[in-house]
């Protein structure tokens, strides 16, 4: 369990899986060969290989009294999912979420980035042969414009699935809550439009005592992509907007100094952006 300081506010970090098995399924351009000289990711975000290590985790933002769970990774029980090992996972998710001292019930807000399949998993747990939700007194809130664009895609039978069980219960049990992409939480925690990975995808953007940090959802899989923006996944929705979204965000980040916490960056999880010396950007990881 990793945990973050943003001045008043406090950020914790349950993991589902981390895994070393490189990520050419999400990221094609990042072979051995292209990642080896990249010496800054090793150990922590890439073997000594050249494998890149991914994390699927649930992120949970204490804000002004306030619990917010950001995605909720991929579940227990879940069956039609693209990811064979990902059909019928079973972790300890939930005994360590609440090991960390967060029970289900305390939770006030479920934040969505985006309805990938990682995202929304424990939006709902199986009882009694049917999908609940998880977190029973919060709001889940999903950017409007996500949803209006998943909920078209009745053609494909897995994005049905997804949605059938950890996205439809919600609204059923009336915990939806539609917002725009730059809805604001509490006075410190505010949604960020980083569009592109989906039409409708948010990062969330932390603001406390002067001090920043962005939580990234999708729109950096990885932190090679921060030398290498222009390395885009097969599941992006636009690729050239996703690539042009990243790119702006660097930049940003950089000049800003805000951390930066990855929604799959392996632990130590979060980092600064640095500038090469012959251009271009880097992460420095948060010891």
């Amino acid at each position: 369990m990793l945990t973050w300081h943003i001045g008043d506010v406090r950020i914790t970090r349950i993991v589902e899986i981390e895994i070393a098995a490189g990520a050419r399924f999400i990221l094609p351009d990042a072979t051995r060969e292209a990642c080896r000289p990249m010496r800054w990711m090793m150990p922590h975000f890439a073997t000594n290989e050249g494998d890149l290590v991914m994390s699927v985790h649930a992120l949970i933002i204490e804000s002004e009294g306030q619990r917010i769970v950001v995605d909720t990774c991929i579940g227990n029980d879940k069956q039609g999912r693209a990811i064979r090992s990902w059909n019928g996972l079973q972790t300890s998710f939930l005994k360590d979420f609440e090991g960390a001292g967060f029970a289900r019930e305390s939770i006030d807000t479920v934040l969505c980035t985006h309805l990938h399949i990682d995202h929304v998993g424990w939006n709902t747990m199986l009882v009694d042969g049917e999908w609940v939700p998880t977190f029973p007194n919060a709001d889940y809130l999903m950017a409007q414009k996500e949803w209006d664009h998943w909920r078209a895609e009745e053609d494909d039978a897995h994005t049905q699935a997804i949605l059938a069980d950890s996205v439809a219960p919600i609204f059923n049990a009336g915990l939806a809550r539609l917002v725009d992409t730059d809805h604001r939480i509490t006075s410190e925690v505010r949604l960020q439009p980083t569009h592109g990975h989906t039409p409708g995808h948010v990062s969330v953007h932390i603001c406390s005592r002067g001090q920043e940090a962005v939580i990234t959802g999708d729109c950096l899989h990885h932190p090679c992509q921060i030398a290498r923006p222009e390395w885009c996944s097969p599941a992006d929705s636009d690729s050239a907007q996703a690539r042009a979204t990243r790119q702006s965000l660097i930049k940003d980040w950089y000049q800003g100094q805000t951390l930066v916490i990855g929604t799959h960056f392996a632990a130590p999880t979060s980092g600064r952006v640095k500038q090469l010396a012959d251009g271009g950007y880097w992460l420095d990881i948060e010891q």
